[in-house]
């Protein structure tokens, strides 16, 4: 009598143990479906992802320097051309054509 209750104790913890394996099956299958869900919900909204934020975050900061760095030519060419202007500009106008007025 002994092999009773600890069989009905065995087939009672193997009960438990599937039970635990399905509840975490149904837990993955429900995350899964929430998952899916609220990405459906995000791109109706067209909530940009994260990855795409950061892309386009990084090209914004490029094109900033890269603004910064040709208005830094523009200013030194824009001063080297104010300092030869005065040579410059009689040398232009007096080789420009003239027109008849």
């Amino acid at each position: 009598m002994s092999t009773g209750p600890n069989r009905i104790l065995d087939e009672l913890a193997k009960l438990v143990t599937d039970a635990a394996g399905a509840a975490q099956g149904v837990r993955r299958e429900v995350e899964t479906a929430f998952r899916g869900q609220a990405e459906r919900i995000l791109n109706s909204m067209e909530v940009v992802q994260r990855e795409e934020f950061d892309a386009v975050r990084d090209m914004a900061a490029k094109a900033r320097e890269e603004n910064a760095r040709l208005a830094a030519r523009i200013d030194a060419l824009e001063s080297r051309l104010a300092e030869l202007g005065g040579s410059a500009g009689k040398a232009a106008s007096a080789t420009a054509p003239r027109t008849k007025k």
